[in-house]
C-alpha cells in the first residue's frame, strides 16, 4: 500500500506586499547659533522603500515641527547633510527636526532645540545706557542692535524748521519732532549722526532682512489696525506719521517715516518707513521738504 505524502507549500515573501516605509533619519545638534541664524542638519540612515527625493530641516517655536512649517531643502538621497537656518528672532527658543521625503511620504528625525543669542532684545549700548542732550537736557536711552548703537527714541530737539504732529506738543513728547531733510542732517547731538541708507541696510540685514525687520522694530503697542510689532530688536519704533507741504499731516498711529542722510537728487532723499499693516521696513525717496522722524546712530 502506497503512502501519499502531502507537503505544505513553501511560503515565499512577496516584496510587493511589504508595508510601505518612509525614510529613517536623525537630527544633528544645532551649532553656530547667532541672533538670527543657526546651522543644523541630519543623517538619512534608511531611504525606506524608495529613494529620498528631498531632505532638510523644519522648525518653529512650538514642539514637533513639520514640513508645513519653515524649512530648508538640502539635497536628496541618503547620508549626512547640513542646513543653514535663517530669519530667526533673537532670544527665542526653536524646535527643529530633520526630514526626508520619498514617494511614500515624509519621515522625521528626533527633535532638537536651541535658543538664539541676545544682542537685539532691547539691551542698552555697552557702557552707555542713555545720553543727555546738552542743548535742552532731554534724555534718550540707547539700544545695541548687532554692531550698531542707536538712540531708542526719536529725536525731539526743537529747531526753526521742525514740527509736532498737528502742532500738538504732546505728540512731540510721545513721537519726537518731524524734520525736513536739511535740518535732519545736522540735528543729532554731538557724537551721533543721521544714518545713511547703508547703515539702515546693516540694521535690516541683522534683523533677518527687510521683509521681516519691521515687525521686530515696531513697538508692541500704539499702532492702529492690529499693527503692533514684537519690538524684539528693542528699536521701539512708534507711528509718528509725517508732515508734508509744511502744514499737512498724516499717518499718526499707522505710519513711521525716518530720514536717511542719502540723497537721491537735489530735491529728494531716501527714507525708511514702517506701516501698521505690514512687517517689512520699506524704503523710498521723498521731497526733502517733507517732515519725517529722526533716529540717531552713534558715530
Amino acid at each position: 500500500m502506497g503512502i501519499l505524502l502531502i507537503l505544505p507549500n513553501s511560503c515565499k515573501k512577496n516584496d510587493d506586499k511589504i508595508n510601505p516605509a518612509v525614510p529613517e533619519l536623525t537630527t544633528a545638534v544645532a551649532s553656530n547659533i547667532t541672533q538670527t541664524s543657526a546651522i543644523c542638519g541630519g543623517n538619512v540612515t534608511s531611504q525606506g522603500n524608495t529613494a529620498v527625493i528631498k531632505r532638510g530641516v523644519c522648525w518653529r517655536t512650538t514642539q514637533n515641527p513639520t514640513i508645513l512649517d519653515a524649512n530648508t531643502t538640502d539635497g536628496s538621497g541618503p547620508g549626512d547633510f547640513s542646513s543653514y537656518i535663517t530669519r530667526l528672532s533673537a532670544k527665542t527658543t526653536y524646535y527643529v527636526r530633520a526630514y526626508a521625503i520619498n514617494n511614500v511620504g515624509p519621515g522625521y528625525g528626533n527633535q532638537v532645540t536651541f535658543t538664539t543669542a541676545g544682542g537685539s532684545g532691547g539691551d542698552p549700548c555697552s557702557g552707555l545706557t542713555s545720553i543727555t542732550d546738552i542743548r535742552d537736557g532731554q534724555v534718550y536711552p540707547t539700544v545695541q542692535i548687532g554692531s550698531q548703537c542707536w538712540l531708542q527714541k526719536n529725536l525731539n530737539y526743537e529747531t526753526s524748521i521742525s514740527w509736532c504732529y498737528a502742532y500738538n506738543t504732546s505728540n512731540c513728547d510721545t513721537y519726537g519732532r518731524l524734520y525736513d531733510w536739511n535740518t535732519a542732517l545736522m540735528v543729532c547731538p554731538s557724537g551721533w549722526h543721521l544714518p545713511d541708507d547703508s547703515e539702515w541696510t546693516v540694521l535690516t540685514n541683522f534683523l533677518g532682512g527687510e521683509y521681516i525687520a519691521g515687525g521686530k522694530m515696531k513697538s508692541d503697542s500704539g499702532w492702529n489696525y492690529n499693527g503692533n510689532g514684537t519690538n524684539s530688536s528693542g528699536f521701539n519704533a512708534l507711528p509718528g506719521g509725517n508732515c508734508y507741504r509744511s502744514n499737512s499731516f498724516n499717518g499718526l498711529k499707522s505710519r513711521a517715516y525716518f530720514w536717511t542722510s542719502t540723497e537721491t537728487s537735489s530735491i529728494t532723499a531716501w527714507n525708511r518707513h514702517l506701516y501698521a499693516e505690514r512687517a517689512d521696513l520699506s524704503c523710498d525717496n521723498y521731497l526733502k521738504s517733507h517732515g519725517f522722524s529722526v533716529r540717531c546712530i552713534k558715530d
